[in-house]
Order: structure tokens, then C-alpha cells, then sequence
């Protein structure tokens, strides 16, 4: 499989699971002239080591970014060393991946407080906010290097933002995965995950910036627990090739890894 990928490429959470999967796969699949911004929140911890190793095996592909989604700040750091390393360029794919999930699963209501909605919240939906606000202007750097013929057409080539959402954001199909795991305060900040997607999409389609939210399966990680059915690598293998084919009509969407829409 050929991934047609291109360009400055930010990914958030990459230190483990899905994201460190998509560094890889983006690593290994994208042209020469790709760049990727791997972050984490501890960048020389132990938990970054298979981080570290594959920025290694990629010399001058991989930049290792220290990033705390939670915190303003951070972001605010983060995209400032960004902005500099890549000047008029502009940024061409941001895959807003980190998030959390508290209390442990099942997450039932009675284990569930305050701090552990807005701490969810934070990092699943405030941060990807704020992360996509600062980088707006290399967003719309990127989209306007890309303006003519076929360049009218949004893409993930061009100049978009992924948001990493899940099936059970999905009201309609509550009914159907609410006995799995209820998982208050993760449900809530994906639903808001999925408008921050379908206002920004809204927002930023005069700039033909393309904004879709999408689910990567139920994924054997630390989050997805050992009885999923997905590896990371098979659930990464398919988003990388749902995302070339991104476009105008995919825009605001929730997408499942194959590219099917999923309800509201």
C-alpha cells in the first residue's frame, strides 16, 4: 500500500498505541519530502523510549515534540517550535490523537466525579481546540501553497485536521454500546470531539481546510484493554488508507477506519 501523504505531518499522544503506531506507519509510507512532529508529554522519559528508537531509524524524518494537550501552555510552546522549524511551508495534517479516559473502565456512574469529567474534557477536547486554533495559520499556509487546478479540492494532502473520535460518541448507537463500558466522562468528551470537528469544518471550509473526526476501531492498547480485536497496526494500516481519499464531502463527517460514515 502506497500512503499519499505528504508534507508537515503533527501528531499528538505518540508515545504508545495508535499514536506511535501512525508515526511509524507515516514514517515508513510517506514521500521524502514529509516531515513529522511526534509529541508526547515526556519526550526523555522511559514511557518515549520506542519513540526515541524509531526517530533514530528516521533520521531527519521524525521530530520529537514535547507536548501536554492539558496544558495551554505547552501547546502554546509546542506550535511556537513548529512555526519556526517550518517557516512558510505551513502545516499540511494535524492528527489530533492524544486523549484519556477516567475513572478505569467501566467507568459506571457511581466511580465517576467532577474532576474526572473536566480532566477528560480537557485533554480530549480543549486541547485539540486550542492546538488547532494556534495552528490555523499554517493550516491556511499549507492550503494556499496548494491553490491551483485540483488544489480547490480538500485533502489531507493539502492542509487537514484528523481528530482521533470513537464509535461510542455516536448517540444513535448509545443504546447498542452502553453495556460494553460506560464510560462517562470519555462518551461526553468524544460527542464534544465530534462537533469541535463538524463546527470547524464549517468554520474553515473557505480556507478549503478539511476537518473529519474518525473512529480507528476497538484497538488492543492500554485504553482498548487485551480483548480487542484490533492490533494498532492493522487499525493504523486503515486509516492511512481511508485519509488520502479524504475530501470536501468527508468534511465535518465521523468515518469509521474504512471510510463508512457512522451516525451521530
Amino acid at each position: 500500500m502506497s500512503v499519499k501523504l505528504d508534507g508537515n505531518i503533527f501528531v499528538t499522544g505518540t508515545n504508545r498505541g495508535i499514536g506511535l503506531e501512525l508515526v511509524k506507519q507515516l514514517a515508513e509510507k510517506t514521500g521524502v519530502k514529509s516531515h513529522i512532529y511526534a509529541c508526547c508529554r515526556e519526550p526523555e522519559g522511559t514511557g518515549a523510549e520506542a519513540l526515541r528508537q524509531l526517530a533514530t531509524q528516521y533520521p531527519g524524518k521524525i521530530t520529537i515534540i514535547k507536548l501536554d494537550t492539558s496544558d495551554e501552555d505547552s501547546i502554546s510552546a509546542a506550535v511556537h517550535t513548529v512555526s519556526e522549524r517550518i517557516s512558510d511551508a505551513g502545516l499540511n495534517l494535524l492528527i489530533n490523537n492524544a486523549a484519556i479516559n477516567k475513572p478505569p473502565i467501566p467507568a459506571a456512574l457511581a466511580d465517576t466525579g467532577k474532576k474526572d469529567m473536566m480532566d477528560v474534557y480537557e485533554t480530549n477536547v480543549a486541547g485539540p481546540f486550542l492546538l488547532t486554533k494556534m495552528f490555523l495559520p499554517l493550516l491556511q499556509r499549507a492550503a494556499e501553497k496548494d491553490s491551483s487546478g485540483e488544489g480547490d479540492k480538500m485533502s489531507c494532502r493539502r492542509s487537514a485536521i484528523i481528530n482521533i473520535s470513537t464509535l461510542i460518541s455516536s448517540m444513535e448507537k448509545c443504546p447498542e454500546t452502553f453495556p460494553m463500558a460506560q464510560m462517562y466522562p470519555y462518551r461526553t468528551s468524544k460527542a464534544a470531539l465530534n462537533m469541535l470537528t463538524r463546527c470547524q469544518a464549517e468554520d474553515f471550509k473557505s480556507h478549503n481546510i478539511l476537518v473529519t473526526a474518525i473512529h480507528p476501531g476497538w484497538v488492543r492498547t492500554a485504553m482498548g484493554g487485551e480483548q480487542a480485536p484490533m492490533t494498532t497496526e492493522d487499525s493504523v494500516l486503515s486509516m492511512l488508507s481511508v485519509m488520502p481519499s479524504l475530501s470536501n464531502k468527508d468534511s465535518g463527517m465521523l468515518l469509521d477506519f474504512e471510510g463508512n460514515r457512522i451516525p451521530w
